[in-house]
């Protein structure tokens, strides 16, 4: 018997009436974009994470992206991040113009090396990407530590870490933003793309609402 690594179809056979139903009401009341049915997902996975914020965006790249642009990063900055990790994360830093910087990760843990971090930093640098992977979360008092010591922004790339806790504290909510992602075969996966910021920061939870919706702030 062969039995699949991921196995979407089982997963959807398990819950499709009550998917089916959710979408008859989504449908039924033309919530197409945005909405109700959205701003109670945002409220949900805020409380889940335990942070007072959650933005629902396009796909976990989107998510990555928007929170760069959030945090204020632009062309010529530097960010540093794990160089294991989908190409999606340095895409992100790419898409505003900025560098990727590659910290290499522990052999214990595959995730960025908090004792190499000190040592990519320069005046440009304007954001840590750590990315936590395999549902383990990276070292995050290390890096936490070392982003205080020079005033970098930290982000978090928890677009594979649903739900995992570092300390008693869940993924997303231990730096100035997390950032997931919710494609199929994710840790926690969507029928379709899909992704979310959280942060406990709500003057930039505002701007990445914004930034979702073309600058602006309510429906026009």
């Amino acid at each position: 018997m062969k039995v699949p690594f991921l196995d979407l179809k089982a997963q959807y056979d398990a819950i499709a009436q009550e998917v089916e139903e959710c979408m008859k009401e989504v449908l039924g009341r033309c919530a197409f974009s945005g909405g109700p049915f959205v701003e109670r997902f945002e409220d949900e996975f805020a409380s889940f994470c335990r942070s007072k914020h959650a933005v629902g965006v396009g796909s976990g790249t989107e998510a990555l992206w928007l929170a760069l642009l959030g945090i204020g990063v632009q062309a010529g900055d530097e960010v540093i991040t794990s160089p294991n990790s989908f190409i999606a994360t340095a895409e992100a830093i790419s898409l505003c113009g900025a560098s990727p910087v590659f910290v290499d990760v522990e052999e214990g843990s595959f995730t960025m090396n908090p004792a190499l971090l000190e040592g990519a930093i320069t005046p440009r640098t304007r954001a840590i990407i750590p990315v936590h992977l395999f549902g383990q979360m990276a070292d995050m008092d290390g890096i936490l530590a070392v982003a205080r010591r020079y005033n970098i922004a930290v982000l978090e790339d928890a677009c594979q870490a649903h739900g995992a806790e570092y300390k008693g504290r869940r993924a997303g909510s231990l730096g100035n933003a997390g950032c997931f992602s919710f494609y199929p075969g994710k840790n926690l996966g969507a029928y379709g793309e899909a992704g979310c910021v959280v942060t406990s920061d709500s003057q930039l939870a505002d701007r990445i609402r914004m930034l979702r919706d073309h600058g602006q702030s309510r429906k026009y």
